[in-house]
């Protein structure tokens, strides 16, 4: 994503600099207009590009989900401990070991240091701050509690590394096997197969009647030796396209639709999405963002278009009076649990601390849940894998005791 530099003024005259990390022209002015400034240039900036750098190659542009956490951690602890947010932000700049924190946080640095608030210098880069994240520290510093608001963002993005690093590490094995099979079954088909048959053919000539299952193995590998060519970029241009489609808002919204009805599957997507509507809503809640708000940040955070639609509608429901236990009671996507526990905490005005709780007991579940996964894929995988070799095999050995059988 380009990034641009721009100068612009504010209601009183000021004038303001800084840069935006974002797609183009169009969206830095529309970013000014919501902050209220007025644009007077817009420039993209350009690296150099002379010459060959590996750090060039490898760099990242976004923040890493860990860097951001220990970031906001350690920006909590300064401003808690009367650190000016300035010197703070500097600090932080100098000492950081991401290159894409780096670069972000001296152009926060300049807006902060130019008068601007630092929910709104966040704002310039949506891609690496959120609008749960912006949200929240703009409350903060409108309630003098920028330390605490922080200190609630950092826990809540450890949580949510923590899921997503479990839910990586338990699909790396399924993962692996799958694209060791794929590779080991194309290679038996290139080069093992066809070698085979010259040996089948040669010891049975021409005339030689193979086992069925010999002869469609045969067929699948002559058709992959003859037409690999084709074969491998059509399958290369298949899952660009699914890949593609799937980012599209239709296909996001049909993909979202078709996971949530997977046996295994949907229980775990419908876990992790409750959890982190849960733990967004209760941090907002807490930080004192209006309920409304808080369930159109929530809306747009939970990861799956299917909540994210059934959330908005439930703001739709707020606004005519109604009560959020109650809406979400009658929701299927929504376990029981949730608007129980919704119910208790509007009756005692603890929302936020009470969505705390059932956002805990569903990150135990989903560990659980993941653990579960792990054990039913690891043997699944084993038979899948032993059955191709066992076929494999077959269709190998079973020409060959004929063969023995005949020469007898």
């Amino acid at each position: 994503m380009p990034l641009f530099s721009y100068t612009a003024t504010n209601p009183e005259g000021k004038i303001t600099t800084g840069t935006a990390d974002l797609s183009d022209k169009n969206a830095v002015i529309d970013m000014l207009t919501r902050q209220k400034l007025r644009p007077i240039s817009i420039k993209e900036r350009t690296e150099s590009t002379s010459g060959f750098s590996l750090a060039r190659l490898f760099k990242s542009k976004r923040i890493k989900p860990d860097a951001l956490a220990i970031f906001t951690r350690e920006l909590s602890a300064m401003v808690g401990a009367g650190v000016p947010l300035l010197r703070a932000l500097n600090s932080l700049e100098k000492h950081t070991e991401s290159p894409a924190l780096k670069r972000i946080l001296i152009g926060i640095t300049k807006d902060v240091e130019g008068g601007s608030a630092l929910a709104d210098a966040l704002a310039k880069y949506p891609n690496d701050f959120n609008d749960v994240y912006v949200n929240m520290v703009r409350a903060g510093e409108a309630a003098g509690i920028l330390d605490g608001i922080l200190q609630r963002l950092a826990l809540q993005q450890e949580k949510n590394n923590s899921i997503r690093k479990k839910i990586k590490s338990a699909m790396t094995y399924p993962t692996v096997l799958i694209s060791i099979t794929v590779v080991a079954f194309l290679g038996l088909m290139l080069f093992v197969i066809p070698q085979i048959s010259n040996i089948l053919r040669e010891l049975g000539g021409p005339d030689a009647q193979l086992p069925v299952l010999t002869r469609i193995m045969l067929s699948i590998s002559d058709f992959f030796v003859g037409r690999w060519f084709i074969v491998l970029p059509v399958l290369a241009g298949i899952i660009i396209l699914i890949t593609r489609y799937i980012k599209t808002p239709k296909g996001k919204r049909r993909f979202h639709k078709f996971i949530l009805k997977l046996p295994v599957i949907k229980t775990i997507i419908t876990k992790i999405t409750v959890a982190q509507f849960a733990r967004t809503f209760s941090v907002l809640m807490g930080a004192g963002v209006a309920v409304l708000e808080s369930l159109r940040i929530t809306a747009h955070s939970v990861g799956n278009v299917i909540y994210e639609e059934a959330l908005i509608e439930t703001i739709e429901e707020v606004k005519n009076g109604k009560q959020l236990s109650r809406v979400i009671a009658i929701n299927d996507l929504f376990p029981p649990i949730v608007s129980q526990m919704l119910a208790v905490g509007e009756e005692t005005g603890q929302t936020d601390k009470v969505l705390i709780k059932v956002a805990d007991f569903y990150e135990d579940e989903v560990e659980v849940a993941i653990s579960g996964l792990s054990s039913l894929i690891e043997p699944l995988m084993i038979i899948i894998i032993g059955g191709l070799v066992g076929i494999i095999a077959a269709s190998v050995m079973m020409p060959i005791a004929g063969l023995a059988q005949n020469i007898r």
